[in-house]
C-alpha cells in the first residue's frame, strides 16, 4: 500500500498464530469505521472493496460456524479477549463472522455511525438494543405511532418480562416529550424517522437535543427512510433497520441492523453482558453476502421509489382522494422533512390513502390487485412491486382501538409501498382503472 500501512483484516493467517498477535491484550471488538462524507451513496462508495479469496470481484462467503486455530494456546487467548476479529481471529459465527462484519461496515457507512452489527431480523435488533440500554425498573419514552410489533414489545412484553415500562407520546408535541421523560429513570427516547403507517416525520435534531439535555439516549428506527434521512448525522445515538424492507428490496430476506457507537456495539457483543451475544440473533453469512450485493444500488432504487410515490400522491390528491405523503406541501411535516432530508433522495416511497372505512379500503385493494394488477395485497415494503395493506387490521393490529385512534390510524387507511416495476404511466393507468370501477359501482 502507498502509505505503508497493512490492513490486517484482509490477510489470511498461516503458520504461527502469533504473527499478527498484538503484544498488548486487545478485547474482542468491532472496528470503528473510517470518517464518512454526508451523502449516503458516497459514504458507501468510500468503504474498502472486499475481494474474493481467489481474486473474485465479489467477496467470498465465510460459511463456517466455527474456526480453527494453528496453536493450542490460541483458543485460550481468544476467549480471554487477547485476540479477536480486529486481528482476523474468529471463534464462532454467533460471535463474529467475517462476511457479516463486512455487511456491518457497509451499514455503518450508510448511516454515518462508527459501527454496525447485523442481525437475523429487525425485531431482534430493536429488542436487543432496548435490553442493552435498559435494566429492570427503567423507562422508555416512545412515539405513539410505531410498527405494531415494536408497540407490542414496549406495551406488553418488556413490562411483563423485564419490568421495563414505556410512555407513549405524540412525537410532534415536544413539550409532551419533555414532560414524559423522568430524569434518572428514562433511558431511551424511541421513535421512527418516518412513522409506520401514518408517515409522521420526526424532527430528529430537536428531539435529540431534548433527550440529550436530560441524559437520555435516542434510538431511531429508520426502516422507512434509508438514504432519505440519516438520523445519526442529525444527532441520534442509535439507528435501527429492518433490512428486510428497502435495503433488501427483494422481499426474500429477513434481517436487521443496529448502527451506532463502537462502544455500544462492543458492549452488545460482550461475553457476559451483551444482548446480541447472549440472545443470539445471528445473521447467516449467506444472507449477509446477498445483502452486501444489494446495498450499492439502494440509492438508485430509493430515488425511483420516491419519484413515483410523489407523482402518484400528487395525482391521487388531484383526483380528490385523501392522501397522506410527506412530499406534499399540505403534509404537516413537509417542511421538517425538507430540513432534515438528504439532498436528491426524495420524500420516501410510502403513500397512505385514507378510504375512511375498512370495507372501502378492502374493495379498493381487491380491485387494484385482482382487476388491474396495480399492486399486491401484502405487508412489508421496499419491494419492486407495489405492496398494499390496510394497516389497522394488519401491521398495526397489535394496537387496540384507542391506541390506533391516538396514533391517527384510520380503519380505512391503506398503506402503499410504491414499487418501480413497469412504467410509471402504465401503473398509473392501472390505478385510475381500479378507481373508476369503484366509482362506477358506487363502492
Amino acid at each position: 500500500m502507498a502509505d505503508g500501512n497493512v490492513n490486517l483484516s484482509t490477510i489470511k493467517r498461516s503458520g504461527s498464530d502469533d504473527q499478527f498477535a498484538s503484544s498488548a491484550a486487545k478485547k474482542h471488538q468491532i472496528n470503528k469505521a473510517p470518517p464518512h462524507v454526508e451523502d449516503p451513496a458516497a459514504a458507501l462508495a468510500n468503504i474498502r472493496h472486499e475481494f474474493g479469496e481467489h481474486g473474485g470481484v465479489n467477496m467470498s462467503i465465510e460459511a463456517s460456524a466455527t474456526f480453527t486455530v494453528m496453536e493450542p494456546d490460541t483458543l485460550r487467548r481468544m476467549f480471554a479477549g487477547e485476540l479477536g476479529p480486529d486481528r482476523d481471529f474468529f471463534i464462532y459465527s454467533r460471535h463474529f463472522n467475517p462476511t457479516v462484519l463486512n455487511l456491518g461496515r457497509l451499514m455503518a457507512a450508510l448511516e454515518g455511525t462508527e459501527a454496525a452489527y447485523c442481525t437475523a431480523s429487525g425485531m431482534s435488533a430493536i429488542s436487543s438494543v432496548l435490553l442493552q440500554l435498559c435494566s429492570a425498573g427503567d423507562h422508555v419514552v416512545a412515539a405513539r405511532t410505531l410498527y405494531g410489533g415494536t408497540h407490542a414489545l414496549l406495551t406488553h412484553f418488556l413490562p411483563r418480562a423485564c419490568n421495563i415500562t414505556a410512555s407513549f407520546v405524540d412525537i410532534r408535541d415536544h413539550e409532551m416529550v419533555k414532560r414524559e421523560i423522568v430524569e434518572g429513570r428514562t433511558k431511551v427516547l424511541y421513535f421512527e424517522s418516518m412513522s409506520n403507517p401514518t408517515l409522521t416525520v420526526a424532527n430528529v435534531p430537536e428531539l435529540c437535543r431534548i433527550a440529550h439535555e436530560k441524559g437520555v439516549k435516542v434510538v431511531v428506527d429508520n426502516t422507512f427512510a434509508p438514504m432519505v434521512v440519516s438520523p445519526a448525522r442529525l444527532g441520534a445515538d442509535v439507528v435501527i433497520h429492518s433490512i428486510s424492507k428497502y435495503i433488501s428490496g427483494g422481499a426474500d430476506i429477513i434481517a436487521g441492523a443496529v448502527c451506532g457507537p463502537a462502544s455500544l456495539l462492543n458492549s452488545m457483543m460482550d461475553l457476559h453482558q451483551g444482548a446480541l451475544m447472549l440472545l443470539g440473533p445471528t445473521m447467516n453469512p449467506k444472507v449477509a453476502f446477498e445483502l452486501s450485493e444489494r446495498l450499492p444500488h439502494l440509492g438508485l432504487r430509493m430515488k425511483e421509489h420516491c419519484h413515483r410515490a410523489l407523482t402518484f400522491a400528487t395525482r391521487m390528491k388531484e383526483l380528490g382522494l385523501k392522501v397522506v405523503y410527506p412530499g406534499l406541501e399540505d403534509h404537516p411535516d413537509h417542511e421538517v422533512l425538507k430540513s432534515i432530508a438528504n439532498k436528491d433522495y426524495g420524500h420516501g416511497g410510502i403513500i397512505c390513502v385514507d378510504m375512511e372505512t375498512e370495507e372501502r379500503a378492502n374493495r379498493l385493494m381487491n380491485l387494484l390487485q385482482n382487476c388491474t394488477q396495480f399492486g399486491l395485497m401484502a405487508v412489508s415494503l421496499g419491494y419492486y412491486e407495489t405492496l398494499m395493506s390496510c394497516s389497522g387490521s394488519s401491521t398495526s393490529s397489535e394496537m387496540n382501538d384507542e391506541e390506533k385512534e391516538l396514533a391517527g390510524i384510520s380503519p380505512g387507511l391503506v398503506r402503499m409501498s410504491i414499487g418501480y416495476n413497469g412504467t410509471l404511466e402504465q401503473k398509473w393507468g392501472q390505478f385510475e382503472n381500479a378507481l373508476s370501477k369503484m366509482q362506477e359501482h358506487k363502492l
